[in-house]
């Protein structure tokens, strides 16, 4: 087990027993969903502005997450484009009864940020 890092998560949750297959792990469907949340929680923050996953790769999941454990989800942009940014996002689960942290999963997303009219927007229109 490694070390979670240092900065704040973008998004934290508990791993629900609604979430999971019938041997008790969370589904990758759900893990990828709160990926998702997270990267549009930081993106949005970051434009000032709705900025909706457009793509989603390179995933991959080390680590089985399990009913009742704290999942935080660290989101951040790694590069911009005209208007578009990518997020990494890593997802680390913690033993609900314990302090020991596991890397569970690792991904990134495309998101676009987006005018009132719905229509892409520059970045440097948000500054």
């Amino acid at each position: 087990m490694h070390d979670a890092p240092e900065a704040m998560p973008a998004i934290r949750a508990t791993a629900m027993a609604r979430d999971a297959n019938p041997y008790g792990k969370i589904f990758v469907g759900w893990l990828m969903g709160q990926m998702a949340l997270a990267a549009g929680s930081v993106a949005s923050r970051h434009c000032g502005a709705r900025a909706p996953v457009v793509a989603a790769d390179g995933f991959s999941f080390t680590a089985p997450v399990s009913i009742g454990d704290e999942v935080s989800f660290y989101a951040e942009i790694v590069g911009t484009g005209r208007s578009s940014m990518t997020v990494a996002v890593a997802v680390w689960r913690r033993d609900r009864h314990g302090e020991g942290t596991e890397l569970a999963a690792n991904g990134r997303f495309t998101l676009v940020s987006m005018g009132a009219d719905d229509r892409p927007r520059l970045l440097q229109e948000l500054v």
